[in-house]
């Protein structure tokens, strides 16, 4: 798919091809999960990627003409070790992945970093786009730092090479460090769009 699931976060899909279809009426019959795996539209082979995760069907509806509409959520990751059958639809056997401790002692301070600089994002864009000006609320919830490391990653939609390296770390601090960066780097370009605004405010 051209897109990446990530650990918690929710994926709506419809289900057209007939391959998919074949595997739904599979599913439907087994436990609801499958995988979920990035194919990047501009690789010159179209292969996917090695890691991906695992989606379980958490809401379903079979229409008459046999298509379905989703509602998946994702769960365990996993690394694709070998290609068991590649039609009607992809079988492979996995590993599963899960962060490796961390030796970073700082990384609560560095998920409330992420935090505040998703705040200043999420402020930024809305003055931008000409939104009222309202309280954020608590981004991070109750999540511990690799779960809220993975919603960080789910919201940065229209960037899927990145958010599949980011999917692809096993390492908490690493992950949230390279998502600091992004932020940043996001924040400074909506900065500096602000500004610009405030001297031209027709531009």
């Amino acid at each position: 798919l051209p897109l990446v699931l990530f650990p918690g976060a929710t994926l709506p899909l419809q289900i057209l091809e007939f391959r998919y279809r074949i595997m739904m009426h599979t599913l439907l019959q087994t436990d609801l999960r499958f995988g979920v795996v990035f194919t990047d539209s501009l690789s010159s082979d179209g292969a996917g990627a090695a890691v991906g995760c695992v989606g379980e069907v958490v809401k379903h509806e079979r229409l008459s003409d046999d298509r379905f509409f989703l509602i998946c959520k994702g769960q365990e990751r996993f690394r694709i070790t070998r290609i068991v059958r590649s039609k009607p639809y992809l079988v492979a056997a996995v590993d599963w992945l899960e962060d490796k401790p961390s030796g970073d002692d700082d990384i609560e301070t560095l998920a409330k970093d992420v935090e505040t600089h998703m705040r200043d994002v999420i402020r930024l864009s809305n003055r931008l786009n000409g939104k009222p000006e309202k309280e954020i609320g608590d981004l991070r919830g109750n999540f511990f730092p690799t779960p809220f490391s993975f919603f960080v990653g789910s919201t940065f939609e229209g960037a899927p090479r990145e958010q599949q390296a980011l999917l692809e770390l096993e390492d908490t601090a690493a992950r949230l460090r390279r998502e600091k960066e992004t932020l940043r780097n996001t924040l400074n370009y909506l900065s500096a769009a602000s500004a610009v605004k405030d001297v031209f405010p027709s531009s």
